[in-house]
């Protein structure tokens, strides 16, 4: 990759990481599924500032809004609103850290998805090196006894599951100009989520300059703006090399936690992300086959 794509990359992994910051923040005064909706509504209205202004053809097909209202649940209105709801319970980094998940949650639905990618050995260690990271990381809690904590744990795994579902339904809407898929699917959570806010919390009361910077920073910039960096530097640098927010995001996360809300993480908390980020490196694979070439000399290209 270049260095501007290098930077943007960072960049994209730094604004992630900050709407865990944005989530705490959020959840002082309104409730988990305002947020989500909120996050949505707002990232649907910028999504489609960017549609009209690049000029993209939107098409009129009523299956596809069927189809893209329950994407845009799955993929953003649940997750985004299972974050918040564990971040009562969890501080920002750790749940920054679970969802460093995302990959290794993808390679075991891919396995099982028609038409998916299977599991070869390299991803299979992954995945338990990364189920064995989580372990490590609840193990305080676990030794506490902390039920709402393990609960809050199981809800950001559940988050990286609906992530991971929508990541492979999304192949299948490759039809779809990117800009205007993002604007539809998010269109499509803010019909479900918004109904149901109003349902369970009744009417938001966002008080403080903090919490208003927040929903429209979460909205605009880490929903509406990061989608439509990412669907732009996907086909440009491939999915491989885009993967590299996953860490990214959580170290942005706890810097933000800790000197911004004060919190405090264990050296669990470190150690569960160090066996996530093996396993997110075995799945990735680029270590393995640099090592096979330097074991393989003859593998090299020779040019006289």
């Amino acid at each position: 990759m270049t260095l501007r794509s290098w930077l943007i990359i960072t960049l994209l992994g730094a604004i992630w990481g900050s709407s865990f910051l944005f989530n705490a923040i959020l959840i002082r005064e309104i409730g988990p599924l305002w947020v989500s909706a909120g996050r949505v509504g707002i990232g649907a209205l910028g999504s489609w500032v960017f549609v009209f202004a690049l000029k993209k053809q939107v098409p009129f097909n009523m299956r596809l809004y069927v189809q893209v209202f329950f994407l845009g649940t799955l993929s953003y209105a649940v997750p985004f609103a299972l974050f918040p709801l564990s971040q009562n319970y969890l501080a920002s980094g750790v749940a920054a850290i679970i969802n460093a998940m995302l990959p290794i949650t993808t390679v075991i639905v891919s396995h099982f998805w028609l038409g998916g990618e299977k599991t070869s050995w390299n991803k299979s260690l992954g995945v338990a090196a990364g189920f064995a990271g989580v372990l490590i990381l609840a193990s305080p809690i676990l030794a506490s006894g902390g039920t709402s904590e393990l609960w809050a744990i199981a809800a950001c795994l559940l988050a990286t599951v609906c992530y991971a579902v929508a990541l492979n339904w999304t192949r299948s809407f490759n039809h779809v100009e990117p800009t205007v898929l993002a604007a539809l699917a998010l269109t499509g959570a803010s019909l479900s989520a918004i109904p149901m806010a109003f349902l369970v919390h009744g009417i938001p009361q966002l008080v403080s300059i903090e919490g208003w910077a927040s929903i429209i920073a979460i909205g605009l910039f880490a929903t509406a703006l990061a989608f439509q960096i990412m669907y732009r530097m996907l086909p440009r640098i491939g999915a491989t090399n885009f993967s590299v927010t996953t860490f990214i995001a959580p170290v942005s996360a706890i810097i933000l936690g800790t000197i911004i809300l004060n919190e405090k993480l264990l050296p669990a908390h470190y150690m569960g992300m160090g066996g996530i980020f093996v396993g997110l490196l075995l799945i990735d694979g680029r270590l393995w086959r640099r090592w096979k070439t330097v074991k393989n000399p003859s593998s090299w290209d020779y040019k006289p």
